[in-house]
């Protein structure tokens, strides 16, 4: 029991991470607003450049990626390290590569949830696209490198964020298809880039419309200067 106790815990202290609400904050900090009733009522970095400007969107993005990053670093490391607790006994049957690759999975996910449900936000926050992306470059570097060229050649191309976000997670499904990845692996990537694309829904709806606004056009509100 205690274990599982600890396993639990383990994936909380992964969500809380997650949860850190970063755009919330800058808002907060910079221009003492809610960034969530500005803008596109996102706390991403997206609408953070859209609200607050550029520098202060490139440290969100930052701390988001790190976040997510650190989400999974520390799930190899705390589930590893169960197995040496003595006064945590695992289940003489669990095997310690498989249970990490499957508890680094559950803590991705978590992770991700924080970022879109943040408890510190009433479960709001953001579309967990950079979230994800640091999930990703510390679950698997080559998918999460292949996901971020997308995204890359996508924004270039199109200067559109959301299509960039949404083709990467198209892309990182793909690549972990593709590639020789464990199969919690692949379930993480493919459950978590379907709830990126799901978050995306409202975009994907102004998308078709036409209407969605272009990387660089900011909000009509007059910003203070940072």
């Amino acid at each position: 029991m205690g274990f599982w106790i600890a396993s639990a815990i383990g994936l909380a202290i992964a969500y809380l991470l997650g949860s850190v609400p970063t755009g919330y904050l800058a808002g907060k900090l910079l221009r003492g607003i809610d960034i969530r009733e500005h803008g596109s009522k996102s706390t991403g970095a997206t609408n953070v450049l859209r609200t607050l400007g550029k520098w202060p969107a490139f440290v969100v993005l930052l701390v988001d990626l790190l976040k997510g990053a650190a989400a999974i670093v520390f799930a190899r490391w705390f589930y590893g390290w169960l197995f040496t607790w003595p006064s945590v006994t695992p289940p003489a049957t669990l095997d310690l590569q498989s249970w990490v690759a499957w508890a680094v999975c559950l803590a991705g996910l978590a992770a991700l949830l924080g970022h879109s449900l943040s408890i510190w936000l009433n479960f709001t926050g953001g579309k967990s696209a950079a979230t994800g992306l640091g999930v990703l470059l510390a679950m698997s570097w080559p998918v999460g490198v292949g996901a971020a060229i997308a995204f890359a050649v996508v924004l270039a191309v199109s200067r559109i964020v959301s299509l960039g976000s949404i083709l990467a997670a198209l892309t990182a499904i793909a690549l972990v298809c593709g590639l020789e990845q464990p199969l919690p692996y692949r379930l993480l990537v493919i459950a978590g880039g379907i709830y990126v694309i799901v978050r995306h829904r409202a975009n994907i709806q102004r998308l078709l419309a036409g209407t969605e606004p272009r990387f660089g056009q900011f909000s009509l509100e007059p910003r203070a200067e940072l």
